[in-house]
Formats: structure tokens, C-alpha cells, sequence
């Protein structure tokens, strides 16, 4: 029942953001395996608007903070107000109290910032003086990054990349695309607006979660899983010019991470087992963010997608 629910809202999200399946479906994974969502591309291809239509079908507040070079940690968490009325300090909470977080251009915001969101998204809680204050239960984070612009921008740390869940890349539609965005956004303009078909409760969520965690994988494939990552740090024993390639390989954070992401992966197509094709259809979104290319891979052109196509080569599946 509950993936029914999860399919409509699938059929939906494509419905309002046109032309980006990936982008879609990455936002179904995070939110079911409890994770959170480092989105790169250029501006204008509906990245808000994903979270908001996501938001819409999913019960829960959303929330959006415009990342800038003077934003405060402050602006995010919260901080203490002065009531004079009562001569004490009040917490007045900050955009992070939300369920769905859209924090747009991410790399804009000054190091504290990060810190401060890094807190948030690692141990779901915020931090304001002396005192701690948990977060939600549903918590997910949408980050975005534009590629196109570096000039007044600060670099994310490694140590925070590797608290998304997923790093997805998108680019611009199809010619085929662009001519139902626009037929979409003139039906808008008549407020023609369409709602999801039902609103996913939060407790059929968290039930998901846990139908998803029980799912069946066998014991070949979760070795096939664990090998995929293990490549990414050994990978001169697989292949010389790998081991050339990678300076630094992916942490067990992103084992968790790929059998997570798998596990969501096939429960949205149906399949109450994991499958090889679930495991490598999330692998470049899962380690793209975790690997550090060496200088040599740089120098070459060599890209992090060409990397991860070489371990799924070079790894054999059971």
C-alpha cells in the first residue's frame, strides 16, 4: 500500500518538475533511507521546486534559506531572544526546525555556517549557547551547488560532503522537455495548479523505512557491495592506472550509504529483494562526493563518473 503511495507520488513529482527522472527519484531514495541530498547544476532546472512539490506530497514543513557570504550560523539555528516582559532569554527557532530544508547555493555560506548545518544534518540536533535542541524526526536536507560560479564561494569541507547521503548531477532537458515546461508553466500562469493525489503521512514514511531496512540481500551481493567501496581505496590492486587515479577512497560512511540507497532503490521498483542493478544503479550518485581524484587523474581529465564507470567494470559481479 505503501509503495503505491510512493509510485503516485513518483508519478507526480515528474509531473511538476519535467525532464530531470534522476533528479526525482534521488529525492524518493534520500527521503527513504533517511538521508540527505547535495544537488549540482546549473541554475533554472527547478531544483526548488522538486523540494516544494516533494513537500507538497509528503506530510511536513518546508523551508528554504537563500545561502549567502553574510549569513550567520544564528540565521539557520535560531538564537536566544530577550523578552523584556518576563527579564528572560526565549529560543526563537531558526529555519533548521523545519522538516524539508532546501538550502540553495550552499558553498555561498562563510564556514560557520556550514559547521552549523553540518551539526544539524550529522546528529539531527543544533547547538545555541550551552544549550542542545533535537530535531525533528523527519529531517532532510536538499542542498544545491551551481557549477558555473566559484568567484565568492567557499569550497564545502570533505568531512560535511561525506553527510550527504547522495550527490546527484543534472544538466538542461530535451528539446522535448522544454516545450511541456513550458506548457506546464502557462497552465500555472492560469492557475491551473495540480495537487498530489494523496499526502504521504509521516508514519507511513517511517513504515517504509523500516519495510525497507528488512528487505532480503543476499550474502554474494553484500560482499559484491562492500567490494565496490573497498575498490575505491585498493583500487591498484584491481587496476594500476585506478590506483593511479584515486588519492583517496570512500569511507564506510559510504557503505552504509550504497546499501541504504539499494535497498530504496528496489523497494520503489517493487522487488522486496536487493538486485545487482539496485547496488550499481545508485553507485555514481553515492560515491561521486566521497572520492578525491589524485593530481595525475586532474591533469588528465580524467572525471570522478569515468572512475566509478572503471571500478563497476573491473569488479565482478555475482
Amino acid at each position: 500500500m505503501a509503495a503505491n503511495a510512493f509510485t503516485q507520488l513518483k508519478t507526480y513529482l515528474d509531473s511538476q518538475i519535467i525532464g530531470q527522472p534522476e533528479l526525482t527519484q534521488a529525492l524518493l531514495i534520500a527521503i527513504l533511507a533517511d538521508g540527505h541530498l547535495l544537488v549540482e547544476g546549473p541554475p533554472g532546472l527547478a531544483k526548488t521546486r522538486a523540494v516544494n512539490a516533494l513537500a507538497k506530497g509528503v506530510e511536513g514543513s518546508f523551508q528554504r534559506v537563500q545561502f549567502t557570504p553574510d549569513l550567520l550560523p544564528a540565521d539557520v539555528t535560531g538564537t536566544d531572544i530577550y523578552r523584556q516582559q518576563t527579564s528572560e532569554f526565549v529560543f526563537e527557532k531558526g529555519p533548521l526546525f523545519h522538516n524539508l530544508i532546501l538550502a540553495d547555493e550552499i558553498n555561498r555560506a562563510p564556514a560557520k555556517v556550514q559547521s552549523a548545518l553540518l551539526e544539524a544534518m550529522a546528529e539531527r540536533q543544533v547547538t545555541v549557547g550551552k544549550n542542545t535542541y533535537p530535531l525533528s524526526d523527519l529531517f532532510m536536507v536538499m542542498a544545491t551547488q551551481n557549477p558555473l560560479e566559484q568567484e565568492g564561494t567557499y569550497p564545502l569541507p570533505e568531512a560535511q560532503l561525506d553527510r550527504f547521503l547522495l550527490h546527484l548531477s543534472i544538466n538542461y532537458p530535451g528539446a522535448e522537455h522544454e516545450r511541456d515546461i513550458l506548457r506546464l508553466t502557462r497552465g500555472e500562469a492560469l492557475s491551473e495548479h495540480q495537487a498530489p493525489a494523496q499526502q504521504i503521512s509521516q508514519a507511513e514514511l517511517f513504515a517504509s523505512r523500516k519495510e525497507i531496512l528488512g528487505l532480503y540481500l543476499a550474502e554474494p551481493l553484500e560482499q559484491y557491495l562492500v567490494q565496490l567501496i573497498i575498490a575505491t581505496r585498493e583500487g591498484a590492486q584491481l587496476d594500476e592506472q585506478l590506483g593511479r587515479w584515486i588519492e583517496y577512497g570512500a569511507s564506510p560512511r559510504a557503505t552504509i550509504a550504497l546499501d541504504k540507497c539499494a535497498r530504496a532503490h528496489a523497494w520503489l521498483h517493487g522487488r522486496d529483494f536487493v538486485a545487482p542493478d539496485d547496488i550499481q544503479a545508485v553507485l555514481h550518485n553515492v560515491l561521486r562526493h566521497r572520492i578525491i581524484l589524485s593530481y595525475e587523474a586532474q591533469a588528465d581529465g580524467v572525471t570522478k563518473d569515468q572512475v566509478i564507470s572503471r571500478i563497476l567494470e573491473l569488479v565482478a559481479v555475482p
